[in-house]
């Protein structure tokens, strides 16, 4: 159950950071006209989808399972269970606003930007940030939570 723990926490963790690093590049990016911007985005988009899923869907099993564990030995279970649908809003969010968009800009070409490039930027970018408070709220309560509940001793 330990290693549980602390696999979740630690996934959820890194997670929580790529998605900072991520709001931070994207943000500083807010001045670029429509060229860097989607230039930046192809690079962005060559290998972070992988990186997004390699992080958060070890960090949603591995909360799932403290939070079953948790609950069957009568532990403190809901703070493991709260992060858990969080990080399943996350990806829920990820599969209904960005991911879509993310295939539709792998599309894009430098000198020929989509005429409302600004605005699929910023959907994204909103999306992305409330994604980004998400994961780090998630992050933070399993710091708070404590230990994993134990194995009741047997008598």
């Amino acid at each position: 159950m330990r290693t549980v723990w602390f696999v979740s926490r630690l996934f959820t963790g890194v997670f929580a950071g790529f998605m900072v690093g991520v709001l931070v590049l994207e943000f500083s990016l807010r001045g670029a006209e429509g060229a860097v911007y989607t230039q930046v985005r192809l690079v962005e988009l060559d290998r972070l989808d992988l990186l997004a899923a390699a992080t958060l869907i070890p960090a949603l099993i591995c909360t799932g399972v403290v939070a079953v564990i948790g609950h069957r030995r009568g532990g403190s279970w809901v703070p493991a269970a709260t992060v858990t649908v969080v990080l399943a809003a996350i990806f829920l969010l990820s599969a209904v606003v960005n991911m879509p968009i993310n295939l539709d800009q792998a599309d894009w070409r430098p000198d020929q930007v989509p005429t409302d490039w600004l605005a699929i930027r910023d959907r994204w970018q909103v999306s992305h940030a409330v994604r980004t408070v998400a994961a780090l709220a998630g992050f933070g309560l399993l710091l708070i939570a404590g230990a994993p509940p134990r194995r009741p001793a047997r008598i």
